[in-house]
This record gives structure tokens, C-alpha cells and sequence, in this order.
């Protein structure tokens, strides 16, 4: 597997960059995991959007999901230039009946539920769900191709949980929207740098790639803070980074 970052802060893109999205590959199969504010533009540095062979959403707040509307219309004026159409899948949970409504668009693209406890096969994909604690419904992802395990927690407070779900994951991509001490659960739902790293540590993790960045602070004591509760491979997801897992 190999997974591009597209677009890693949260609430909003700075400035020429984007927020959550994450371009995972394996065996040629492109799955697009998010796709929020900015995604579009950057990931056609990367693939152009009729490239893509199917979408992952952890869930619907706007830093996830708001480019699918131009992503369906970048398919549509793809055919309509002479481009092959193709229906791209879009998976995410079954929660929100008005945002799944949205996933839907002409024969473009179209919404496949995930469910939590059921493992999906995405292309060659083996993709299990779990219900995070966040302000609306939310999944985190344990993702297995090749033998490799990969996984993102998507937008959540601390669950010990985490930590059996994750177990043995080559890479973890977790969120980190706050930083030690802070409080990141309650309305909003986030984790800090240390919750990113207690699951990590506790689920004897490889890898752990912070994401869903704060625009305030100074990130990289993040990455410092993370440092003194796991002591594996630590990283800061940043426009272009790319891993093999």
C-alpha cells in the first residue's frame, strides 16, 4: 500500500492547501479517503479525479466532504469532454440519510454503505469500521491490503477501544487537533497529542502519522509532545508526504 497526503488540517485549508484527504494505493486500485475543502485541486497534482476508483468518507462535516460536490462535477465534465464515464463508488456509513442523499449524483457517482462490524471489500481492500465519539456519526477505518495494515482514526475523542481495532498497524494516521493538556473531547470531539500516541503505543502500532492539524500553536511540539508516550516512528502529515505502509 502506499498512501498520499492530499490535504491534512482541520476545520479549514490554509492558505494553497487543503484539509482532510488521503490517497491510498495498492495493485493500481486508487481509493480516495476523504475528500475535504481543497482536495480536488491538490489531488490532481497527484491523479486526475476520473483516475480515482472509489471514495472512502469517515463522515460528513465539510473538512471531509466538501469537494465531493465539484468531484462529481469534474466527473461529469470529464464525459462530456470526451472522457470514458464510469460510476464511482462513494462508501461511508449509513447514519445521515440527508448526506448520504448527497452522494448520490446522476450515474456518476453513487453511495455504498459501510457498516460497522462488517468487513467491506473495497477494490482489493479489506476495509473494517468502527464508531468513533465525535459531534456527528463517524467512522474510523482499519484498512488491509498485501498483508499490510493501515489505519486512521478519523475525527474522535479518546476510546480505549482504539487500541484492539488498531492492534499491529504498520501505519496509523490519527488525528491531532489539540495538543497535551488540552481539553479535546466534550463538543469537540478531537484528540491530542498524547490520546494519538497512547492509542498508538497501546495498539504496537509501527508508525504514527499525526493529521487534522490545529492552525494554532506550533505543530511540530505536536509531534514533540507525542514523543514522551510512544516511541515508534513519528511524523507530521504535511501536502505531498507520501508512505509506503
Amino acid at each position: 500500500m502506499q498512501l498520499t497526503v492530499i490535504g491534512f488540517w482541520g476545520g479549514f485549508p490554509a492558505a494553497g492547501e487543503a484539509s482532510s484527504g488521503y490517497l491510498l494505493e495498492h495493485d493500481g486500485f486508487k481509493l480516495l479517503l476523504d475528500c475535504g475543502s481543497g482536495v480536488l485541486s491538490r489531488l490532481q497534482t497527484f491523479v486526475s479525479p476520473n483516475e480515482l476508483d472509489a471514495v472512502l468518507l469517515t463522515h460528513s462535516h465539510p473538512d471531509h466532504t466538501a469537494d465531493i460536490g465539484v468531484l462529481q462535477h469534474a466527473l461529469l465534465i470529464g464525459h462530456m469532454s470526451g472522457g470514458k464515464e464510469k460510476c464511482l463508488p462513494i462508501y461511508t456509513h449509513s447514519d445521515d440519510a440527508v448526506f448520504t442523499e448527497t452522494l448520490q449524483y446522476k450515474s456518476y457517482t453513487t453511495w455504498e454503505p459501510v457498516k460497522e462490524g462488517v468487513t467491506a471489500q473495497i477494490g482489493p481492500f479489506l476495509v473494517s469500521a468502527m464508531k468513533t465519539a465525535h459531534s456527528v456519526p463517524c467512522f474510523a477505518y482499519r484498512i488491509e491490503a498485501g498483508g499490510r495494515v493501515f489505519g486512521f482514526t478519523g475525527d474522535t475523542a479518546f476510546k480505549e477501544e482504539f487500541a484492539p481495532f488498531f492492534q499491529g498497524a504498520h501505519v496509523l494516521l490519527s488525528e491531532c487537533n489539540f495538543y497535551k493538556g488540552m481539553e479535546a473531547a466534550g463538543r469537540a470531539g478531537h484528540l491530542t497529542s498524547e490520546h494519538a500516541a497512547v492509542i498508538a503505543r497501546d495498539a504496537q502500532a509501527e508508525r504514527l502519522i499525526l493529521t487534522h492539524l490545529p492552525h494554532f500553536g506550533n505543530v511540530h511540539q505536536l509531534k514533540e509532545e507525542a514523543a514522551g508516550f510512544f516511541d515508534g516512528e513519528i511524523g507530521l502529515a504535511s501536502t505531498g508526504l507520501t508512505i509506503e505502509i
